[in-house]
């Protein structure tokens, strides 16, 4: 009963051993920290003095001492074998353990270490297995036990074998991420170098222009994630060409001769796009006359384009979860489950991780698109891409009206100076309207709105809101003020109306001064200077003292190119 027992006991030691070793290798990928743990839980449970972790270095072609417990540094050190020698060179050879029942009495024990020789009075065993995968040995899982009464190496061998098999597991599995990563790097290193030799054209896209770096960076983004499978979404302001770039990672990839297939979630109701991206069954609601397949099944071996994915309602993102999950669907009014083959290309100009966090968004499926992301710079950051484009869109509308127009340097100099609030579609429509009605074949500087302070868009440069699609606050209204009340020098009163300054506006020529001790200056850059100067460099104060905004005086500061001193 008692010999029962006892091997009930072992029996449950050695699976708590095997379970936690387990855990350990699977809570992280570096194996040194790894290896020693599972080498104190196995030493621990198991009773085991000393253990050791060789793996075979291929570059020096000799076995060393990887990870061990029970052996000093210098032990650890001294712990190399050439292949096939002693004990530890054979189980690596063969790929078989082999248990040495006495240290003492076997003549092919040799021990490099000086850890795991005989001892006085003692004796002890030496159980060595192999760490093998199904391609090779990648080194040898050792162990020392004292020889006493009942012991069993043959369970020791068993255990070890188990153990030996989770740490090759883990070891293959860090070579294959090292690899991995170090491929990943040189390519990087590869494409940049490229992107540094060949800045224009190497990496274009048809119906794409930039030759500026941050767009020549998305190409480079492009041509890596169109080959693939993944979901790629698309981030950037509203008019910066996702559209665009969406098609073009479709016809770059092997999916080019299917269909691409595109939908704006924003354009349609919640019932609307169920049945716009699933289809309908006959009879599904009135006035569906007879089955149609929806854009997901259109799109089967191709691309499915979604715009504005951030727009979509929260009782839909639960729908549209699963059909990215499960890769198939139900059609409205129907019970048939259809499978589709889709690559998903996603679009949005909304912050989807603040909308994660104030719960408006789920965040599983923010997960499952946002697997590739790609950010589209705004045009203001990107303004050597300017000349360019207004070639192109002028060049277009001279083919379309058979007209002969060309943009002036002067003309030129006011489109690149412009914040450009609409991107891509602002620059687009103002060349339109401009080349529409300006007379005669050269578009002079003054035959923009703005130059006559008649730009619509003028008062979208500076709106103080993170959502372009958000509800935007309307402008305080001006009120008239009594005589007597007047409000405080170097401060604005809530109500007062403040004059938005655009590219071609200037600050206010009088900026209120009463208690400041200095008249300010005339020229509009002299006034910027004083007023920081009178404000300790801090751009707020500076702000009320002018009696416009912080975002203006930013603006106006970057403009004349004044650097912020800072203390």
């Amino acid at each position: 009963m008692l010999s029962r027992t006892s091997h009930d006991q072992r029996s449950h030691m050695e699976l708590i051993t095997v379970y936690e070793i387990c855990r350990i290798l699977t809570a992280s990928l570096d194996i040194d920290r790894s290896f020693r743990a599972a080498l104190n839980v196995l030493a621990a449970h198991m009773e085991l003095p000393r253990a050791m972790i060789v793996l075979n270095d291929a570059d020096a072609d000799l076995l060393q001492v990887h990870s061990s417990v029970g052996l000093s540094r210098e032990q650890e050190q001294r712990g190399r074998w050439q292949p096939g020698e002693g004990v530890i060179g054979h189980v690596t050879a063969s790929g078989m353990p082999v248990v040495v029942p006495d240290v003492a009495q076997a003549s092919e024990f040799i021990d490099r270490t000086g850890a795991f020789s005989a001892q006085d009075d003692q004796m002890m065993a030496f159980v060595v297995v192999p760490l093998k995968t199904d391609k090779a040995v990648l080194g040898a899982l050792a162990a020392q036990r004292e020889v006493r009464g009942g012991a069993r190496l043959s369970d020791d061998q068993r255990v070890l074998t188990m153990v030996a098999s989770l740490l090759a597991q883990a070891a293959q599995l860090h070579d294959a991420v090292r690899d991995e990563h170090q491929r990943l790097q040189l390519e990087a290193t590869r494409l940049q170098k490229a992107l540094k030799r060949e800045p224009r054209g190497r990496y274009a896209l048809d119906n794409v222009v930039g030759d500026s770096r941050p767009m020549q960076q998305v190409f480079v983004e492009v041509h890596q994630a169109a080959p693939s499978r993944a979901t790629v979404l698309l981030r950037g302001e509203s008019g910066t060409g996702k559209e665009a770039i969406a098609r073009a990672i479709h016809f770059l990839s092997p999916r080019k001769d299917a269909p691409f297939i595109k939908v704006n979630c924003a354009a349609l109701t919640e019932s609307l796009l169920e049945s716009e991206l699933f289809g309908h069954e006959k009879g599904a609601f009135t006035g569906a006359a007879g089955e149609r397949k929806g854009r997901f099944e259109l799109a089967h071996g191709g691309t499915l384009f979604l715009d504005e994915i951030g727009d979509v309602s929260p009782a839909f993102q639960a729908k549209l979860l699963r059909v990215l999950q499960e890769r198939e669907f139900e059609r409205v009014g129907g019970s048939k489950a259809v499978k589709v083959d889709v690559r998903l290309i996603c679009a949005t100009n909304r912050d989807l991780e603040k909308m994660v966090q104030r719960g408006e968004y789920r965040a599983d499926l923010y997960y499952r698109i946002n697997v590739v992301s790609i950010f589209l710079p705004p045009l203001r950051e990107r303004r050597a891409d300017i000349p360019p484009l207004v070639a192109h869109f002028l060049d277009r509308y001279n083919k379309e009206n058979r007209r002969s127009l060309k943009v002036s340097p002067e003309a030129m100099k006011v489109l690149t100076s412009c914040y450009w609030p609409g991107n891509v579609r602002e620059l687009e429509n103002c060349i339109e309207r401009t080349a529409t009605m300006v007379q005669g074949d050269t578009i002079q500087d003054l035959a923009f709105p703005c130059k006559q302070n008649r730009c619509l868009t003028q008062t979208l440069h500076f709106l103080d809101k993170a959502d372009a699609v958000a509800a935007v606050a309307s402008l305080p209204v001006a009120r008239p003020q009594p005589a007597t009340s007047r409000p405080e020098a170097g401060e604005a009163d809530e109500h007062d109306e403040v004059t938005r300054i655009g590219p071609t506006q200037r600050l206010p020529a009088t900026p209120v001064a009463a208690s400041v001790g200095s008249e300010p200056p005339e020229g509009e850059r002299e006034r910027l200077i004083w007023a920081m100067e009178q404000c300790g460099w801090v751009q707020a104060k500076a702000a009320r003292l002018l009696r416009v905004t912080p975002r203006q005086l930013g603006y106006a500061l970057q403009k004349n190119r004044i650097e912020v001193r800072k203390f």
